[in-house]
C-alpha cells in the first residue's frame, strides 16, 4: 500500500508518496485546485491511502476532489504529527517535512477516521450554531456599551436584566431618547439601540431555522427532557456522524465526561477530565444526562 501524506495550504499543496516500510517514492507541488495531483497518484500504484491533516477548513477542497475520484483518505490530527516532525532526519520546516509528518503518523495510526455520509448536513448544523453564538456574543457587547451610556444618561434609569433582549425594552427605550436634545452620546445610544434589535432579531431567525433542521434531524433527542433546540443542535454539530464511535465510552471520552484514572499504589481513585471537547461537555451538562444516552 502507499500513502501519501499532503502538506496542504490555502493556494498550493506538497504531497509526498511513502510504501509501506517509509521508502520515499515520488513527491509533488502545486495548486489546491489543480486535479494533476490525482493523476500523479494513479501512477505510483493502484491500492493508495491520502493523509491530510486535519485542518478541514483548509484542506476540505482537496478532500472533496479526492472523494469524487474515488481515493481513499483519513484525517490525521495535528497533534499526532508532532512528535514525526522531531524524529525527522533533516532539521528545520518544509512543506515536505510536514508532508512526511503526515504520512508517518497515518502508517502507525490504523485507526484514522475520514470523511463520513451525512458529514456535510451536520456541519451546515454547525455552522448555524457558531453563527449564532457569535450574533448573540455580538449582541452582549452592544448591550454592555449601551447600558453605561443608559447609566450615564440618566443615572435613575433601571433596566431589568435580560430586558435589552426584548423588543418592548428596545421600543421604551428609543420613544425615551427620540424626546431627548439629540447630542452625540444620545445619536450613540440610539445606534446601540438599533444594532441590538437587528441582532436580537437574527438571532430569533437563526432560533427557528435550528428548530427546523434539528427536529428534521433528530426527533428522539428534542423529546429528551432538559434537552432543547439550541441544546440539541450543539450536540448534533459537535458529535458529527454518529457511527465513528464505535461504543458509548468512546463518546464519552471525546466529549470530556469519562473519568480518568487516578489511582495510586493501594488507592484506587478516579478524577475529571479536563479535556475532551469543551463545547460538546457544556451542552451535555446543560441537558442534563450522560453521553451514553446519545449512542
Amino acid at each position: 500500500m502507499i500513502v501519501i501524506g499532503v502538506d496542504v495550504h490555502k493556494h498550493s499543496l506538497t504531497a509526498v508518496a511513502f510504501d509501506e516500510i517509509g521508502r520515499q517514492l515520488g513527491e509533488r507541488s502545486g495548486p489546491v485546485e489543480d486535479g494533476e495531483v490525482v493523476s500523479w497518484a494513479e501512477a505510483l500504484g493502484e491500492e493508495r491511502l491520502w493523509a491530510l491533516e486535519d485542518c478541514r477548513h483548509v484542506t476540505r477542497g482537496l478532500e472533496q476532489l479526492l472523494m469524487e475520484a474515488g481515493e481513499r483518505l483519513v484525517r490525521v490530527l495535528p497533534r499526532l504529527t508532532a512528535p514525526q516532525r522531531r524524529r525527522c532526519r533533516v532539521r528545520g520546516k518544509s512543506d515536505r517535512i510536514n508532508a512526511l509528518a503526515v504520512a508517518r503518523a497515518a502508517l502507525q495510526e490504523p485507526l484514522l477516521d475520514g470523511p463520513r455520509v451525512g458529514e456535510e448536513t451536520l456541519r451546515e448544523l454547525k455552522l448555524l450554531v457558531d453563527h449564532r453564538d457569535d450574533l448573540v456574543a455580538e449582541r452582549r457587547r452592544c448591550q454592555q456599551r449601551l447600558r453605561w451610556h443608559l447609566h450615564e444618561l440618566d443615572p435613575t434609569l433601571g433596566v431589568p436584566l435580560g430586558a435589552l433582549d426584548r423588543s418592548v425594552w428596545l421600543d421604551r427605550l428609543t420613544r425615551q431618547l427620540a424626546r431627548r436634545e439629540q447630542t452625540t452620546q444620545v445619536r450613540i445610544t440610539r445606534d446601540l439601540l438599533g444594532r441590538c434589535r437587528t441582532l436580537t432579531r437574527q438571532v430569533a431567525e437563526l432560533d427557528r431555522e435550528l428548530q427546523t433542521r434539528t427536529q428534521a434531524l433528530a426527533p428522539r433527542l428534542l423529546a429528551l427532557a432538559g434537552c432543547g433546540r439550541l441544546s440539541a443542535a450543539k450536540l448534533l454539530a459537535e458529535i458529527g456522524p454518529i457511527d465513528r464511535f464505535n461504543s458509548d465510552a468512546q463518546l464519552a471520552r471525546h466529549a470530556g465526561v469519562a473519568p480518568l484514572d487516578a489511582s495510586c499504589g493501594k488507592h484506587q481513585r478516579h478524577r475529571l477530565d479536563r479535556g475532551g471537547n469543551r463545547q460538546l461537555n457544556c451542552a451535555l451538562n446543560r441537558s442534563g444526562f450522560h453521553a451514553g444516552c446519545l449512542v
